[in-house]
C-alpha cells in the first residue's frame, strides 16, 4: 500500500467485488506507518518475537495511526470509487474483545519473559455490527485494535484479527495481501513457490524455520479460519495489480492457498 497505482487498484477491485454480489470486509494494520510516527515523536520501536512492544504512549500512537489516519484514508478512497464504506476499529460495539498476550519464547529460554505492554490476542468476536453493515450494503473497514474487559485498548496483529473475524463470520474466503509472491519451500529458490499448503505441512515448516517472521501470523490466521469452517484461505502478492480479482474470478490461482489436510 505504498504505491499509488496499487492503492487505487485495490480500492477498485474491492468495489467491483461488491457490485458482483460479494461482501468484502477490509481489515488493516499499519506497522510501517506506526514506526514512522513513533520516529517523529522520538520513540524507538522495539520488537520481541515479532511483536511490537506497546507501552501506554505507543498505544496512543497506534490508535491515532490505525483508527484515525489509515482507517479514514481507506474509507475515503473506497467511497471515491463508488463504495459505501464505513470505518470501524475492533473497539466499536466490542467487535474484537482482547486480552494481554505474552511472547512465545524458545524452549531453551531462561529468565523472565519480557512484558510487551498493550499487545492483545482476540478472545471473542462480536460480529453483529459487521453483519448489520453488510445487510445495509456497506463495506466495513476495520483497524486491528481490540478492547479489553476493563475497556483498555490493545494492539492486535492485523493478520490474526482477520483470521479470527473470518472464523467468526464463517466467511467464504480469507485473503491476505502481502508483499511477497507467497510461501516458498526455499525462499532463495523462486521456482519453489507452494501453490497449496496443507495445515500439517505448514506447522512443520514453521517448526523448521522455513516459514518465519511476519509470514507466521498470516499462516496461523489461515489455519484458524479453516478450522472454523472458512472454505478457502489465500496468501497472495498485493504488489500484483488486480491480484484479488485474479484469485477470486479466474481459475488461474496465484500465491499460496492454505488448505485442510
Amino acid at each position: 500500500m505504498i504505491n499509488e497505482e496499487l492503492k487505487q487498484g485495490v480500492m477498485q477491485d474491492i468495489v467491483l467485488l461488491k457490485f458482483l454480489g460479494i461482501n468484502p470486509i477490509v481489515i488493516h494494520g499499519g506497522g510501517p506507518e506506526i514506526t514512522q510516527m513513533l520516529k517523529r515523536v522520538g520513540k524507538q520501536s522495539q520488537f520481541v518475537q515479532g511483536l511490537r512492544v506497546t507501552d501506554a504512549e505507543t498505544m496512543e500512537i497506534v490508535q491515532m495511526v490505525l483508527a484515525g489516519k489509515l482507517n479514514k484514508e481507506i474509507v475515503a478512497r473506497l467511497n471515491l470509487v463508488g463504495a459505501k464504506a464505513v470505518g470501524l476499529s475492533g473497539q466499536d460495539a466490542n467487535l474484537l474483545v482482547a486480552r494481554k498476550t505474552h511472547p512465545t519464547m524458545p524452549a531453551d529460554f531462561q529468565g523472565e519473559i519480557p512484558d510487551i505492554g498493550y499487545v492483545g490476542e482476540v478472545v471473542k468476536v462480536n460480529t453483529g455490527i459487521v453483519e448489520q453493515l453488510i445487510r445495509e450494503d456497506y463495506i466495513p473497514v476495520i483497524s486491528s485494535i481490540g478492547v479489553g474487559s476493563d475497556g483498555a485498548s490493545f494492539n492486535i496483529n492485523a493478520d490474526t484479527a482477520a483470521g479470527e473475524l473470518a472464523a467468526a463470520l464463517k466467511a467464504e474466503k480469507l485473503i491476505m495481501l502481502t508483499d511477497v509472491e507467497g510461501i516458498f519451500q526455499d525462499y532463495q529458490d523462486k521456482s519453489s513457490l507452494i501453490s497449496a499448503l496443507e495445515i500439517e505441512r505448514a506447522h512443520h515448516m514453521i517448526d523448521q524455520g522455513k516459514i518465519e517472521g511476519g509470514m507466521i501470523p498470516k499462516v496461523e490466521a489461515c489455519i484458524t479460519a479453516l478450522q472454523s469452517g472458512v472454505n478457502r484461505t489465500h496468501i497472495i502478492d498485493g504488489r500484483l495489480l488486480h491480484s484479488m480479482l485474479l484469485e477470486i474470478l479466474t481459475d488461474k490461482g496465484i500465491g499460496t492457498m492454505v488448505v485442510n489436510n
